[in-house]
C-alpha cells in the first residue's frame, strides 16, 4: 500500500463490508449526503472483505469512494485495519455497512471529539434494534468485558466509532479485536469516551454474527488482558508463577521429608514427594517460557508485525 498523506481537514469513513450488495447503495448515498453537509473536506473508504456476491460490483459504480478488495475473506479486524491505514484524514470514523449505524450520528461524533479532551469517541447502541438472541449475546459479552477488561464503554461492539488519526500510530488490529480497540488504545495511554448513537434495525442482508464469533471474542478479550498488563514483561507473569509453584513444591517436598523421617512413611508412595518434583519441574518450564515470551516481545516491539491480509488491489474514484 501507498504511503498515505495525513490531513488535518479531511474525515475519513472507514466501512467494512462482506455479502453487503442490497445495503451499500443506500448507505453510502447516506453517507455522501451527510459529510457534504459538515464544511470538511471527507473520503469514504469501503473494504470489501472477499464478497462473494455483487458487493464490488456495486460499490465501483459510485463516486467519490475508495474501495480496497481483499482477495478472501479475512473478517472484520482485517478490514478496518486496511481502511485505517489508507485514511487521510485527522479524524477516522468506522462504521458498519449493513445500515444499522446511522451517518446522521457523524457530526455529532466530530463535535463530541473536539468539544472534549477525548482521542476517541465510542458508540453506545443504548436502544438496540437486533434480534432477542443477539440481544442476549451481546449483554453476556458486556458482562465479561466489564469484569475482565474494565475498560468503562457500555458498547464496546458498536462500530461506530471516531478516533483522531494518532491512535493507530504503529497499532495492527488482529484477530478479532475491532471490538476491543477502545481497550488497546487505553492500554496506550489515550482517552476514551463515549455518546449514545442511533441504532437502526436490519433491513436488509443478512446478520454476519455467529456462535463461533462470540466464542472468538471472548478468548481475544482474555489475549487483550494479558496484553494490557503483560505484553512489556510477560516474564513477571510466566516467571512469578514459575517461582510461586517452585516454592510451594519446596514446602510439599519439606513436608514429604518430615513424613518420611518422623512418620516413617516411604517416600517412593508419598503423594507430596511426587507433587514437589512435578511442581519444581512445571515451575522450571513456566520460568523458561516466561524468559522466551520476554524475548519475542522485545522482538515484537523492535520488528512490528506483518499484516494478516492480503489486499487485492485499491481503487479511488
Amino acid at each position: 500500500m501507498n504511503e498515505i498523506q495525513h490531513n488535518q481537514n479531511v474525515i475519513s469513513v472507514v466501512i467494512p463490508a462482506y455479502n453487503e450488495e442490497e445495503s451499500i447503495e443506500s448507505l453510502q448515498r447516506e453517507l455522501v449526503s451527510v459529510l457534504s453537509l459538515m464544511g470538511k473536506t471527507f473520503e469514504i473508504i469501503w473494504v470489501d472483505d472477499g464478497s462473494t456476491d455483487r458487493t464490488y460490483d456495486r460499490l465501483a459504480a459510485f463516486s467519490p469512494i475508495t474501495i480496497i478488495r481483499f482477495r478472501r475473506q479475512f473478517g472484520q479486524t482485517a478490514a478496518l485495519d486496511a481502511g485505517i491505514k489508507q485514511a487521510a484524514g485527522e479524524y477516522i470514523v468506522t462504521m458498519d455497512g449493513d445500515g444499522q449505524n446511522d451517518p446522521a450520528d457523524i457530526p455529532r461524533l466530530v463535535e463530541a471529539l473536539e468539544r472534549e479532551s477525548f482521542d476517541l469517541i465510542a458508540g453506545w447502541r443504548k436502544e438496540r434494534k437486533d434480534p432477542l438472541m443477539k440481544k442476549l449475546s451481546s449483554r453476556a459479552a458486556a458482562f465479561a468485558r466489564r469484569i475482565i477488561l474494565r475498560d468503562g464503554i457500555h458498547d464496546s461492539g458498536c462500530t461506530l466509532k471516531i478516533y483522531k488519526r494518532e491512535c493507530f500510530d504503529n497499532v495492527n488490529l488482529t484477530g478479532e479485536m475491532h471490538r476491543f480497540i477502545p481497550a488497546l488504545l487505553a492500554t496506550r495511554g489515550f482517552k476514551v469516551g463515549e455518546i449514545v448513537v442511533n441504532h437502526r434495525p436490519r433491513t436488509r442482508g443478512k446478520t454476519k454474527y455467529t456462535w463461533s464469533r462470540g466464542i472468538k471474542g471472548l478468548l481475544d478479550m482474555i489475549a487483550v488482558f494479558f496484553w494490557r498488563v503483560y505484553a512489556n514483561r510477560p516474564l513477571h507473569f510466566f516467571g512469578g508463577a514459575g517461582v510461586a509453584l517452585i516454592a510451594l513444591s519446596f514446602v510439599a517436598g519439606f513436608a514429604a521429608v518430615y513424613e518420611k523421617f518422623a512418620l516413617g512413611i516411604d517416600l517412593s508412595n508419598n503423594f507430596l514427594a511426587t507433587l514437589s518434583i512435578f511442581g519444581v519441574l512445571t515451575g522450571l518450564q513456566l520460568f523458561v517460557a516466561g524468559l522466551l515470551a520476554d524475548m519475542v516481545a522485545k522482538i515484537y516491539s523492535a520488528h512490528g508485525q506483518k499484516q494478516s491480509y492480503v489486499i487485492k488491489d485499491v481503487s479511488v474514484l
